[in-house]
């Protein structure tokens, strides 16, 4: 058949190709108003209050310096204080009994957790498990009403560029909606030993932790968790996958408590010249740095210098996949581990432990450092160890305090948890109590202005200044 008219010929070949990719490509929503106003009543807005025990300087007016022996001294001779601390998240209804998913920092210490639904009803509700190692927590409303609840979706099936819409508490405003896309998929920003996160441009701010993100079916595939920006969103939000939350939601409810698979090993990104001396194709799999004594691992015969290829059938393209993967898996079951030695594939089967109960989880729970709060910045701090200056990549000199925690009527609010604060009035911040003697001794000056120099999420260093009541 041959065409006579070209013009003709050519309008019919654009019709096909434009009407043709049209129909394949997903429709842009016009509205995310009908798919808002079915998913509302199932989030929730979750506020939490804890007693706080400050003491009162005896000596008004005196402070001994940081590090005197008289400062611990005299700590006990001041007047105890009682002051309540408020904090607010969000979180999302997975039964009709009542079950809630938020985030552990959300609920963490709490004394009291209120529970407030769509239609301004509100409940208190108890903890049936959390877990700080996922930062996810369950909750259970302390009703016999029924609720209306939402569903988890495929987190593995969720594109980036897909659309997602976020529905929270963010600054305390509740019930706010809002839409963005799947910014990219398998981040790690060092928060915690399991971290696969999905990235997202919706708008997510202080007070949206806990909350769901949704598909365009309904269904939730993540849990917003963190955000990235020196002054709240800036299009860089993090939520925990869908189907790494429902493991762990599964089992708190059910135990109460995880049950994370360990292996025994410690571990490190093989590098080129790794990967070149071993004579192994590219750099992939994980670096047995080291082999706990008694371990599974050790038992199933890995050694110091293996590399880690496939664990139960799972390639390991990278050393940050397997300590999630491990923690996925059943304890007691007896897995096959695919090893590079010797310059060839060897395979050992390994029954593995729990996490909870060994040495390793032990050792982890002890290195936590003790938090305290700043009364005077509203914030709660923990001193910087030598694992979080390897982690950020910070100057191997580098002291000071990060941010826990931050009060919604802090005078710092637009700060963000995990910043550093690392000088205060141009001294630098050796210890937790370096910044609790300036921030007092500013308080009871004249001017009560204090100069503080932070490093924010992305390491940049930067100083404001505060007024303080």
């Amino acid at each position: 058949m041959v065409f006579k008219n070209k013009k003709l010929f050519s309008f019919l070949i654009f019709f096909y190709f434009f009407f043709n990719i049209e129909g394949n490509a997903k429709d842009v929503p016009s509205s995310f108003a009908d798919l808002a106003e079915r998913l509302m009543p199932s989030v929730v807005n979750i506020s939490t209050s804890q007693t706080v025990v400050t003491k009162s300087n005896p000596f008004p007016g005196f402070e001994f310096p940081p590090g005197s022996p008289f400062e611990d001294m005299f700590k006990d001779f001041g007047t105890p204080q009682k002051k309540k601390a408020y904090a607010l998240g969000s979180g999302f209804i997975i039964d009709s009994s009542g079950i809630i998913v938020t985030n552990n920092h959300v609920i963490n210490e709490a004394e009291d957790i209120l529970v407030r639904i769509e239609d301004g009803q509100e409940y208190e509700a108890k903890v049936i498990g959390a877990d700080p190692l996922s930062d996810l927590a369950v909750l259970k409303i302390k009703s016999n009403e029924k609720f209306k609840p939402v569903k988890f979706g495929d987190s593995d099936k969720a594109r980036i560029g897909d659309w997602v819409i976020a529905i929270g508490n963010p600054l305390g405003l509740s019930g706010t909606v809002t839409a963005g896309i799947i910014s990219a998929r398998n981040r790690n920003i060092g928060m915690s030993r399991y971290e696969d996160f999905i990235q997202t441009d919706a708008s997510i701010n202080q007070g949206n932790s806990g909350g769901p993100l949704f598909n365009m079916d309904g269904e939730v595939i993540g849990i917003n968790t963190a955000i990235l920006g020196r002054q709240g969103n800036i299009g860089i939000g993090f939520s925990i996958p869908s189907n790494n939350a429902k493991i762990v939601v599964d089992q708190l409810i059910k135990f109460g408590e995880t049950k994370r698979g360990w292996l025994g090993v410690r571990i490190q990104f093989v590098t080129n010249e790794i990967a070149e001396a071993e004579k192994l194709d590219k750099p992939r799999g994980a670096f047995v740095v080291s082999v706990a004594e008694g371990s599974p691992s050790d038992k199933g015969g890995i050694k110091d210098g293996d590399i880690i290829l496939e664990f139960d059938g799972k390639l390991i393209n990278e050393m940050k996949e397997l300590p999630l993967i491990v923690a996925q898996t059943e304890v007691g079951k007896t897995v096959e581990v695919k090893i590079w030695r010797s310059q060839r594939e060897v395979i050992k089967k390994i029954k593995l432990g729990r996490l909870e109960t060994s040495e390793d989880f032990n050792i982890k729970k002890a290195e936590v450092p003790k938090t305290t709060v700043i009364e005077g910045l509203k914030i709660t701090v923990r001193v910087l160890t030598k694992k979080d200056i390897e982690a950020r990549n910070l100057p191997k000199n580098t002291t000071g305090a990060i941010i826990t925690k931050i009060e919604n009527d802090s005078p710092i609010n637009y700060l963000n948890v995990n910043n550093i604060i690392v000088e205060a009035q141009k001294k630098k911040i050796k210890t937790v109590g370096d910044l609790k003697n300036i921030v007092n001794s500013t308080i009871r000056s004249t001017d009560k202005t204090i100069l503080i120099a932070i490093y924010n999420n992305q390491n940049q260093k930067r100083y404001i200044g505060v007024k303080l009541d």
